[in-house]
């Protein structure tokens, strides 16, 4: 028997559309990040970007639970002295929807060079449009 390897070019990249309305955050996150690594696929290599587009509308209306909305925070730093910065899942939700998916699925992917890559491949939107009609992406449901 021969061992199969993964060739970039030889994948075939599908777009799939989540609507993440009413989705719990870390469910949805954990089968976006599936999608996007290829793990679905029998030909996944945890060396290659296997993985398909993702295409994410209602990013405003995902779910937190428990008392999440106001307990879980954010961090970043600016680099400088005293410098750190917070904010609350809540007023994120306010200024910035779709952060709060891209942190949940940048956290399960791998931290490296093919897990920037594999980033670009998730389209994060505020409302029921898009712009990617032309791909025609299937709907997934999770």
């Amino acid at each position: 028997m021969k061992t199969y390897v993964a060739k970039e070019q030889d994948i075939i990249k599908r777009w799939h559309l989540v609507d993440a309305q009413d989705k719990v955050l870390g469910r949805l996150a954990t089968s976006v990040a599936m999608r996007l690594r290829g793990k679905h696929k029998p030909t996944f290599a945890p060396y290659a970007d296997t993985g398909d587009f993702v295409v994410l509308v209602n990013a405003e209306q995902v779910k937190l639970t428990g008392r999440k909305w106001a307990k879980k925070i954010y961090y970043r730093h600016s680099g400088y002295m005293g410098g750190l910065k917070q904010i609350t899942a809540e007023k994120l939700r306010e200024k910035r929807p779709q952060d709060i998916l891209r942190f949940a699925v940048r956290g399960m992917l791998p931290k490296n060079s093919l897990g920037r890559r594999q980033l670009k491949k998730l389209k994060i939107y505020v409302g029921p449009n898009h712009p990617h009609q032309a791909q025609e992406p299937e709907k997934l449901e999770i």
